[in-house]
């Protein structure tokens, strides 16, 4: 019977991921100048298992969703070079930035429903 190696650190990806974003978060506050990146919110971090790429989602607080995507893609070798120095890991994968609409949706989900529930009670 031929065991396969279980990694020595389950749930690695996940913990890679958390520090991916808890850095990014600080080096896009302290150290990206880009006028075109406002107030951002990265929002979740998916990585892929040979830590290569990893997809960031992030929502805006401030400025144009377009402008922050290109903004960000734009300094995502600054971003990466500036997590090399503070992660602790082979391979630091390649940013890709996405506007992450989630916030969006659930708001306009929250008007629908507001409008809903006012009306039903104009109602009765």
């Amino acid at each position: 019977m031929v065991r396969r190696k279980q990694s020595s650190l389950p749930n690695r990806g996940f913990r890679v991921a958390d520090q991916i974003q808890r850095d990014l978060t600080e080096l896009i506050a302290r150290e990206l100048k880009d006028p075109r990146v406002g107030m951002v919110t990265i929002n979740a971090i998916e990585v892929t298992p040979d830590y290569a790429h990893a997809k960031v989602y992030f929502s805006v607080l401030t400025g144009q969703p377009e402008e922050a995507t290109e903004g960000l893609n734009a300094a995502a070798g600054f971003l990466r070079n500036g997590l090399f120095k503070r992660l602790h890991i082979h391979t630091v994968p390649t940013l890709h930035f996405l506007f992450d609409r989630t916030t969006e949706r659930a708001s306009d989900m929250n008007a629908l429903i507001a409008k809903a529930v006012s009306s039903r009670a104009q109602e009765d």
